[in-house]
């Protein structure tokens, strides 16, 4: 009887509880793990007119379901606070995903932007993208003898004797080291001896001619501590992989070289960027673009060149160089370039959007001028020195055709200092082609050197 009467207040204590009790208990949302954000790269790269839109995909790592507040902040490249966008509430569900599409509704100037998505007051993902990029206004700063210090620098170059030193590498057949001069570090002094790997056909001849490639180097880009690396034969061009005063080849010993040449080549300027900084007529760019200047008058002079296809190439500094070489080879025009992320373009822009080279600038200015950053006639003439050296600047004396890139995370050569010689150039637009790259910073994405060796081929045409 006991029994029968426990199993009795048993069932009526179920009958007459709250169906609550049977629910699952509520989950403290501080022992939830955060949410997860993405945003999928669609065939625009990220690259829009007037607004963006681009959906959020959420993902729930949780076995219940959450609910999600969704804001989107929206920045300039420069750091300045546009807007922010209440993009509302969702449930994203457990253990799933959930799409949110984000509209902006009204016109956005041209420029490059960075929209940061928060999810319950986390951020979860930034999108950078560009509006209009092509519309983006870099206006040039010329000096009133901006084409004049260059004239004089061309002509100085000119009168000199290149005296070209041409020495086969040991086991590489086809494939050389050239020593030629360049000018001096100054409007007067000894020539500066500059270097570079150049890698022919075997049958190059002056029966048969064959387009030209030079690769100009980015940032003393190949690793110090390592051997340092030369090419080991020639395509179907010929092909020069040039080293600017004091950089790459110029600033290897022999044993952090492996082209086998018992010589060791010291670099004497310390830091390029601050070499000379002030000095407009010895300053490190003016030699180092006369250098590449060079270097188009050394390969003109091999007897398999085809001098009407010579074409230019680099990487960050080395893409600097290209636009540089295209404005300033005025007796070899380029026939085309390839400039990938690259740098020493727009520097009023540049200077307000990346640490360096500002860091060093303004350091070396400060010693010239007096602190930039206190005195306004010590940036104006910092600004004003830099102008001459400047891509955007250089590019208004560019028409040749142009394929480049640019990384939309670079914080190193921004997007927006990058897209500025671009759109100076005189290049008709069905002549250039850019290609923007949403995830990649400063770098260069793979099958870069097939698509713009293609690109050059249509130009044989």
């Amino acid at each position: 009887m006991k029994r029968l009467l426990l199993l009795f207040a048993a069932a009526a204590f179920f009958a007459c509880s709250p169906q609550t009790v049977a629910d699952e208990p509520e989950v403290d949302p501080s022992s939830l793990k955060a949410i997860r954000g993405s945003i999928p790269v669609t065939e625009n790269s990220c690259i829009y007119e007037d607004s963006p839109s681009f959906t959020l995909v959420l993902e729930n790592p949780n076995e219940v379901d959450v609910k999600a507040d969704i804001n989107v902040r929206f920045d300039t490249d420069k750091g300045k606070a546009l807007f922010t966008l209440e993009a509302g509430s969702v449930t994203v569900p457990a253990s799933g995903s959930k799409d949110v599409d984000i509209a902006v509704t009204d016109q956005m100037e041209p420029g490059f932007y960075k929209a940061s998505c928060f999810v319950n007051g986390r951020n979860v993902k930034a999108l950078r993208f560009g509006i209009d990029p092509f519309d983006i206004v870099s206006a040039p700063d010329k000096q009133a003898d901006f084409d004049q210090f260059w004239e004089d620098a061309i002509n100085q170059l000119k009168s000199l004797d290149m005296q070209p030193r041409i020495t086969q590498l040991p086991k590489k057949t086809g494939v050389y080291l050239v020593e030629i001069n360049s000018v001096p570090d100054g409007l007067t002094g000894e020539p500066v001896t500059v270097r570079g790997y150049l890698a022919e056909p075997l049958d190059a001849s002056a029966d048969k001619k064959y387009p030209v490639l030079i690769h100009f180097e980015g940032y003393d880009s190949q690793n110090p501590t390592g051997k340092l690396s030369c090419p080991s034969g020639a395509t179907n061009f010929i092909e020069f992989y040039f080293s600017t005063r004091g950089q790459v080849i110029n600033n290897r010993t022999a044993g952090q070289r492996t082209d086998g040449i018992d010589q060791d080549f010291v670099n004497t300027y310390g830091d390029w960027f601050a070499f000379n900084f002030g000095q407009r007529d010895a300053y490190y760019y003016r030699g180092a673009f006369m250098d590449c200047v060079q270097a188009v008058r050394f390969v003109a002079s091999r007897e398999g060149a085809d001098i009407g296809h010579i074409f230019a190439e680099g990487k960050s500094q080395g893409g600097a160089f290209s636009y540089a070489c295209a404005a300033l080879s005025t007796d070899y025009p380029l026939a085309g370039i390839a400039p990938g992320v690259a740098f020493l373009g727009d520097f009023p822009d540049y200077f307000e959007i990346a640490g360096w080279p500002a860091s060093t600038a303004k350091a070396e200015a400060k010693k010239v001028w007096g602190d930039p950053d206190k005195d306004a006639a010590a940036k104006e003439s910092m600004f004003a020195f830099l102008s001459y050296f400047d891509t955007k600047n250089l590019a208004t004396r560019i028409s040749c055709p142009i394929i480049a890139n640019i990384g939309l995370k670079d914080e190193t050569c921004p997007p927006h200092t990058n897209i500025a010689p671009y759109n100076n150039a005189l290049t008709p637009r069905d002549k250039k082609q850019m290609y923007f790259y949403p995830d990649m910073g400063h770098d260069i994405p793979t099958g870069w050197d097939t698509k713009i060796r293609n690109f050059f081929k249509t130009l044989l045409k």
